[in-house]
């Protein structure tokens, strides 16, 4: 029974897709769009399936590992839950910047906003 509920609830949480392999890396980097701001880059490239994937890709400068997987599960929880902002059928890589590190999860909400809102503009 509690197994029963608990894979429900499971079911019922959003998830998203993300970029695992590197030649879907450089197939973005190479043929996408790129936005950036002090704290973010942003990266886009239209595909061909239908659903919406995100990488993230973080520098050995910005920190030790417990510092670069912070920044990631961060950025990952903010396009998880604003999934809205966000095309279906793109790939989106997502690169903090050194001092992003320093940045709190709201101000890197706001700094990912302000991109998506100017990648909007190059589509």
């Amino acid at each position: 029974m509690a197994f029963s509920v608990l894979w429900l609830f499971w079911k019922g949480v959003s998830q998203i897709y993300t970029i695992k392999k590197n030649p879907d890396f450089k197939k973005v980097y190479a043929r996408g769009k790129s936005v950036g701001s002090r704290y973010l880059v942003m990266y886009c490239l239209v595909k061909k399936t239908g659903e919406l994937r995100f990488g993230f890709s973080i520098s050995k400068k910005i920190g030790k590992a417990v510092v670069r997987n912070r920044i990631k599960r961060v950025l990952k929880e903010i396009c998880r839950i604003n999934k809205n902002w966000f095309r279906q059928g793109y790939d989106y890589i997502i690169i903090p910047r050194k001092g992003s590190d320093k940045k709190n999860y709201h101000f890197l909400k706001e700094e990912l906003f302000k991109l998506v809102r100017k990648m909007e503009g190059y589509k």
